[in-house]
């Protein structure tokens, strides 16, 4: 029944969202706001997998990119980043390959184009940038480094892509992919910015090919993101060991080691992949505190780096649960160029009078300031 109702109210929202303009009509109790006009943002999606696997709650993950789309002017939003494992499986493509009713009821070919569907929202709108997943290769989870990625994410599908891809990486079969991406923005106060997104748990070659694009002149003087998929644990730890069979691979701390902490010019980790679902006690006070992390380390020149995750697939208390409550991150990049305002925003929750006072988070841990060095 919660399904149900929750696949209808997707529905009604994406298609409501679709027949409007820019700002809409104020049928929505909710609509964010800039902090400052002169800001921009970046939109944060938590990783997926629970939208796409259940065919009940593929509409809300669309939910999320019509969201998305639907206020890209509003909230001058310059790009979507996607934190990985945008699907649950992604090479089991008979209904006997999925493993059970309760981890999903989709193939992977289903869950990818589901995945595609939801991109679609945003495409000629607004860049989406994507850190593939553990989920993303393999089978089931990294048993290899295939992905299906490639069919569904490539550079010609989206015309915004004209004007922010600016390269691409090799994949583990020496084929330029969207699988390690760079893409560029430009703004008055901020600058150059370059963010680059990540096959999953990077090869040698993928972090030789972002240390060269970094370090190069065209590039030398911009901020740079790192998107990434696996990079703090749920606690705050850099990932030091994880158990995917693939190889070669660095995890996050030799990441870390070999391209963040001596680069000159990388600003800011981004990640998703861990957390837990969040603790609910006797009042029915929610604490999701465990679905994010951020901490702060020096580069070797003595820069800060801040390294933030967030995953909310689990922020509806399971793991198979409705895939998240749609939660997700509003990035907002301040006029002083060097401020990053954080909030985390609902856009399920704020479709309705009856759940619009949910839409926010609020707690220190899920509205806060990033400083950029």
């Amino acid at each position: 029944m919660k399904r149900s109702v929750y696949i209808i109210l997707a529905l009604l929202f994406a298609a409501r969202l679709s027949a409007q303009g820019p700002l809409g009509e104020p049928q929505i109790p909710v609509y964010p706001t800039l902090k400052d006009s002169g800001s921009f943002t970046m939109i944060m999606v938590p990783d997926p997998q629970s939208y796409t696997k259940f065919a009940a709650n593929q509409p809300l993950f669309e939910l999320q990119t019509a969201w998305i789309a639907q206020n890209a002017e509003r909230l001058r939003i310059a790009a979507a980043l996607f934190t990985g494992d945008m699907v649950e499986q992604n090479n089991l493509l008979t209904s006997g390959g999925v493993p059970n009713p309760y981890n999903g009821d989709q193939t992977s070919r289903q869950q990818w184009e589901s995945v595609s569907r939801g991109l679609a929202r945003l495409d000629g709108k607004i860049p989406y940038i994507i850190a593939q997943g553990n989920h993303d290769v393999g089978y089931v989870a990294a048993e290899n480094r295939y992905s299906s990625m490639p069919e569904y994410v490539y550079p010609e599908r989206n015309s915004c892509f004209a004007n922010s891809l600016v390269a691409t990486g090799c994949n583990y079969q020496g084929i330029n992919t969207m699988e390690n991406a760079a893409f560029e923005f430009h703004n008055k106060t901020w600058g150059d910015i370059l963010v680059i997104a990540f096959e999953f748990a990077p090869r040698d070659e993928a972090l030789d090919w972002a240390r060269q694009l970094i370090e190069s002149e065209k590039f030398r003087n911009h901020k740079v993101i790192v998107l990434t998929h696996s990079f703090l644990g749920t606690s705050g730890e850099r990932i030091k060991q994880e158990s995917y069979k693939l190889t070669p691979r660095n995890w996050a701390q030799e990441v870390w080691d070999k391209l963040i902490y001596p680069s000159k010019n990388i600003s800011l980790v981004l990640c998703g992949h861990t957390g837990t679902p969040p603790k609910i006690d006797s009042s029915d006070s929610i604490d999701y505190r465990s679905t994010a992390a951020y901490r702060v380390d020096k580069a070797a020149d003595g820069r800060n780096i801040p390294q933030m995750m967030f995953n909310s697939q689990n922020g509806d208390g399971d793991w198979n649960g409705n895939g998240g409550d749609c939660w997700l991150r509003i990035l907002e990049f301040m006029p002083d160029g060097k401020t990053i305002y954080v909030r985390t925003f609902s856009p399920l929750f704020a479709l309705s009078k009856r759940t619009a006072k949910y839409a926010w988070r609020v707690a220190d841990y899920d509205q806060f300031e990033i400083k950029i060095d």
